[in-house]
């Protein structure tokens, strides 16, 4: 047991006549590891981008709302005869009569 643990130490294991196979495994876990890492750094540059994505969707929201708030204001029969009576137009008091059309064929 102590032999094999000295032959790992030293590197033994890597240049004996049956070494091929051990090459093999060690490309093997280099290629996974490389496969891993990777794929780390692709979930993490995602995780990025959601983050900023959720961010510039909330100050859109929040910019919605505002802009909905304002074009309900600017709609309100007040403010519609305030900013007409600045240009000097102003409502009428007599109200709107329906006009009627009946065609017989």
């Amino acid at each position: 047991m102590k032999n094999k643990l000295f032959n790992i130490m030293r590197g033994s294991f890597l240049v004996d006549e049956k070494s091929t196979s051990n090459w093999i495994y060690i490309f093997l876990f280099l290629i996974l590891s490389l496969v891993m890492i990777s794929s780390s750094h692709s979930v993490d540059q995602k995780v990025y981008k959601i983050a900023s994505l959720n961010e510039e969707i909330k100050s859109l929201r929040s910019e919605f709302v505002d802009t909905r708030t304002r074009l309900m204001i600017y709609k309100m029969e007040s403010s519609v005869k305030n900013r007409l009576s600045q240009q000097g137009i102003k409502s009428s008091k007599t109200p709107p009569i329906k006009i009627v059309i009946n065609v017989n064929n």
